[in-house]
């Protein structure tokens, strides 16, 4: 039974080791913003973690993509070689080339849950909001044929053109775009998310519009919006970051 869904980002940063910082520990200084963020990350992950081992990881690919348990990454290319997995399986090889979802989602595990098991579904970038939606429709109908509880972590990014020191550098519809997906991210708004333009989120570079689709689609089915825990909801380095966590209206 689908239970919960945590939304987090997926900057690297996340992880203290590749910003100098020590293995363990997440501070809340509002001087330190990589902290703050990664204390979110962490919360909601817990809270993920406090209802089920059983996650299934939604992120971005190149393509459309899934990686089991079994899968393996380092964070080397980032910086430091922290090694990650889906599930707690020492033998695993670490791949170079894991995707950034799985990287972030592993550690989140490893952190919060090392006995949790993953699985990570990758869709592309580029594709379509009805797809999208039939996506985490699906995703929903098959987790709820489950007699277990489930949940689901989507990693995904905002608008990367928010400030001149953006990666994408400053779009003045940016910042519109953005308060608008925030709101609607805190309010479970799916039809908010439906109504998401690939074209314009592909201009601002907002490079979760999919995997924010598809966690509208996990929801679709519902009677009304989740309810929604917001964690975190700021830019810190030109990019819209959100931390939440949906839960589904249960009848009485």
């Amino acid at each position: 039974m689908f239970s919960i869904a945590a939304l987090v980002p997926s900057p690297p940063i996340l992880v203290p080791e590749l910003g100098g910082g020590a293995a363990v520990g997440a501070g809340t200084d509002p001087a330190d913003p990589p902290a703050v963020l990664r204390a979110a990350a962490l919360d909601a992950a817990e809270k993920l973690a406090a209802v089920t081992r059983r996650w299934t990881v939604v992120g971005i690919g190149t393509v459309d993509g899934v990686l089991g348990p079994e899968s393996a990454g380092t964070f080397r290319g980032f910086g430091a070689d922290v090694r990650v997995a889906l599930a707690d399986a020492p033998g695993f090889a670490p791949d170079p080339r894991l995707p950034l979802p799985a990287l972030i989602a592993g550690w989140l595990r490893g952190r919060v849950a090392p006995d949790a098991r993953a699985t990570a579904l990758l869709i592309a970038e580029d594709t379509a909001p009805a797809r999208c939606m039939e996506f985490g429709a699906t995703l929903r109908a098959e987790l709820d044929a489950d007699d277990e509880p489930c949940g689901v972590l989507v990693v995904a990014d905002g608008a990367a053109t928010l400030t001149v020191k953006s990666p994408g550098y400053l779009d003045e519809r940016a910042a519109p775009l953005q308060a608008e997906l925030d709101r609607a991210l805190s309010a479970g708004d799916r039809s908010a998310l439906r109504a998401l333009d690939p074209a314009l989120c592909a201009e601002l570079a907002v490079s979760g519009r999919a995997a924010y689709q598809v966690l509208g689609g996990l929801f679709a089915a519902d009677s009304s919006d989740p309810m929604v825990e917001t964690h975190y909801r700021d830019a810190p380095f030109g990019v819209g970051y959100h931390v939440s966590v949906w839960r589904p209206e249960r009848k009485a």
